[in-house]
């Protein structure tokens, strides 16, 4: 076999003077995509006596930290750990964060809220076995690679502005619902709004993910808790009953009002299809989130994780800004999503939308939100965990040198001076090193399980 370029560029890579410590920088980031290369120095002196104990100088590597799979595996990997231990502790709860582990107890269900429909798309009705129920209204069976699915069946007559300005306020949309949440509680309570915070707490965890249409729908775990959030338990009058007709209520009440590019006035408001799952109780058994009588929370802590580290690669696009229109018609994708895509470009070079930024978020089919949010009680946060390990590398370190971390000094100056790989057998080597790691962070992960 003849060799090719590439095998020549790993060979100069291996044999290149540097090559172990470079290769031990790209394990150290667990084999980043885009690692962010950093350079400056770390000093650790002892306060009573001024002695330098540690002094590094030199240059270190971070994990560029997206969450986006597409973009980097690895860092997506870690972001997924993280959500699902935020998650999850909401869901079971955490001594350790502060958590009770009666938060299982409390009224709480899991949520979906779906947006209206924009026009007919291509669909197929699924029942129980896997068996179609229906043909699509386009008159086809359609099978599950059916790459029209989601597309719309009538491009002339689809509302292409509406479901691009839905989904550029889709967050908005979500914040006014819990507010109305609270406002049907507090109602139910016979209280008022500022009267309900003294009693009970509404906390939740909510992920946002796309569907084949390229709109987004949103899961969410919604809990009732005391007034002091985690710690507490909610009242005797706050149900699951009653949390439950509060939901329902407050999607089917919220609504933003904006204006079309016509200047006709334009409702926005979640879609009738509402999904309820009731997760008070942990229930043993399969665990399978579509088994309504038998959810239990890690599996849910999963599946909401796994939507939160989707790369943006789901709603058939691409995973970085566009530039201008031109792109648009350059990318390999579904004639529906270059529609959306077109219309938040149109939309957003219109005064009337500067605010909503949709040429930046155009990429992203109009949808500017978050795709992991929380309420402050709900658990911990994604910063704290982070904390959690850098104050576990520090500890190390102090235990090797026999001091407290109170009795010294830790001085970091670091500042950015590169990003990502210079070549591409950098980048197929570093891709090697983090699919290593991610198996074997796998099969770990499979056997923690297994034991517990």
């Amino acid at each position: 076999m003849k060799p090719t370029d590439n095998d020549a560029d790993l060979r100069a890579l291996f044999t290149r003077p540097g090559f172990r410590t470079w290769k031990d920088k790209v394990a150290s980031v667990h084999g980043c995509a885009a690692p962010i290369k950093l350079r400056g120095s770390s000093i650790i002196t002892h306060k009573a006596t001024g002695k330098v104990l540690k002094d590094t100088v030199g240059s270190v590597w971070v994990p560029c930290g997206t969450r986006r799979e597409k973009l980097c595996p690895t860092c997506a990997a870690w972001y997924a750990d993280d959500a699902f231990h935020l998650i999850r502790s909401g869901l079971d709860g955490d001594t350790a964060k502060g958590i009770s582990p009666d938060v299982a107890e409390r009224p709480r269900w899991f949520a979906t809220l779906t947006p209206p429909s924009f026009g007919p798309v291509h669909s197929r009705v699924v029942g129980a076995g896997g068996r179609l129920k229906r043909p699509c209204s386009c008159g086809e069976w359609h099978s599950e690679h059916d790459t029209r699915l989601g597309t719309a069946i009538d491009p002339d007559a689809y509302d292409y502005e509406a479901a691009v300005l839905w989904q550029a306020h889709a967050g908005k949309l979500w914040h006014r619902f819990t507010i109305a949440l609270r406002r049907h509680l507090a109602h139910a309570a016979g209280m008022r709004v500022a009267e309900f915070r003294d009693a009970a707490r509404l906390s939740y965890a909510k992920v946002a993910e796309y569907q084949r249409r390229g709109l987004v729908h949103f899961h969410a775990a919604i809990r009732l808790d005391g007034p002091e959030g985690a710690a507490t338990r909610a009242p005797a009058w706050a149900t699951k009953e009653l949390l439950a007709d509060a939901i329902r209520a407050a999607a089917e009440h919220t609504v933003i009002t904006v204006a079309r590019s016509t200047g006709e006035v334009l409702e926005l408001r979640f879609g009738a299809q509402l999904d309820l799952r009731d997760i008070t109780t942990e229930a043993g058994g399969s665990g399978e989130i579509n088994d309504e009588a038998d959810i239990r929370s890690s599996r849910l802590a999963s599946y909401i994780a796994k939507y939160a580290t989707k790369s943006t690669g789901a709603h058939d696009g691409p995973d970085r800004k566009l530039r201008s229109i031109e792109d648009i018609d350059r990318l390999s994708v579904s004639a529906h999503h270059k529609a959306m895509m077109r219309t938040a470009w149109e939309l957003g070079g219109l005064p009337a939308y500067e605010e909503l930024h949709l040429r930046r978020w155009a990429h992203m089919l109009g949808f500017r939100g978050h795709f992991l949010t929380k309420s402050r009680a709900w658990s911990t946060t994604l910063g704290e965990l982070r904390n959690i390990r850098a104050r576990f590398r520090l500890a190390e370190t102090l235990a090797a040198l026999e001091v407290a971390e109170d009795d010294v000094l830790v001085v970091n100056d670091w500042e950015a001076v590169g990003f990502g790989h210079d070549t591409d057998a950098e980048r197929e080597y570093a891709a090697a090193i983090a699919e290593a790691l991610l198996e074997r962070k796998l099969n770990r992960d499979n056997k923690r399980g297994q034991d517990r």
